[in-house]
């Protein structure tokens, strides 16, 4: 017999008929009335194993129509070759990357003059407070919310590079645009961390209960130094990057 609560035992249950599509992305589950009856328990207890599933983002309660299982549709990217110059692009590497894998790329702008907050200005090896142009993105997939995009330059860069601090996007991506003016990223610095959004992140991103994001910071570098800070925050549920380091010849034979 289960040690587990009744409702973990109602929540383990439903997760793995999630997990295996018995309930796909999209359906309804039973009533409360018939989970009750199936579990042979309680309606209060079956709310609360399914509120359970609601704090993790798997299922949506929608007042009057019961719970649906949330649509999961992952987009994958590729880090590692984001701001490869040598990677064929049809406008920026976004747009590229949407495309090619056949979904619809969409994004606004927004450019304003700032100054560096200490997180930004460590990176940028700038004093805080020193002036900065925002270059922020809001990406989607299909229409639906996929990331923020939040870019940080220089004073000293924009001078050389005016275009950064134009309103609107710059087709061919800021670092073609940068390398065609001479001003080549020769390396980048990565972090990567997880967090709960905050209301303006869940907001923008529409993202349910218990929904994490994912944040990429990336810090890019000429041989000069840093000339750019990236905070790219993804739906913790959308969204999945992978990185490709090194030869990776013996994997292209394996699928031969």
């Amino acid at each position: 017999m289960s040690k587990q609560p009744k409702y973990q035992q109602v929540a383990d249950a439903l997760r793995r008929e999630i997990d295996n599509g018995t309930h796909g992305p999209g359906s309804r589950l039973p009533s409360e009335a018939e989970l009750a009856a199936r579990f042979d328990a309680s309606r209060n207890t079956v709310r609360s194993g399914l509120g359970l599933l609601v704090s993790q983002g798997l299922i949506a309660s929608s007042q009057g129509l019961g719970y649906e299982v949330r649509k999961h549709e992952v987009f994958e990217l590729n880090a590692s070759r984001f701001e490869n110059l040598n990677f064929p692009q049809n406008g920026d590497a976004y747009s590229t990357d949407v495309t090619n894998a056949g979904r619809r790329p969409h994004q606004t702008f927004r450019v304003e003059v700032t100054t560096a907050s200490d997180f930004i200005a460590e990176r940028l090896k700038v004093d805080p407070g020193t002036r900065a142009v925002l270059r922020f993105c809001h990406r989607f997939v299909d229409d639906v919310p996929w990331s923020t995009q939040a870019t940080y330059y220089p004073d000293w860069l924009v001078q050389d590079a005016p275009r950064l601090a134009e309103p609107g996007d710059i087709d061919e991506g800021t670092t073609r645009y940068l390398a065609g003016v001479g001003i080549e990223q020769v390396g980048y610095a990565d972090e990567i961390s997880t967090r709960m959004p905050t209301p303006e992140e869940a907001r923008l991103l529409e993202i349910g209960p218990g929904v994490p994001v994912l944040l990429w910071t990336r810090t890019g570098y000429t041989a000069d130094g840093p000339a750019r800070c990236t905070i790219t925050t993804f739906r913790g549920d959308l969204n999945r990057m992978n990185y490709e380091i090194g030869d990776l010849s013996a994997r292209e034979n394996e699928a031969k």
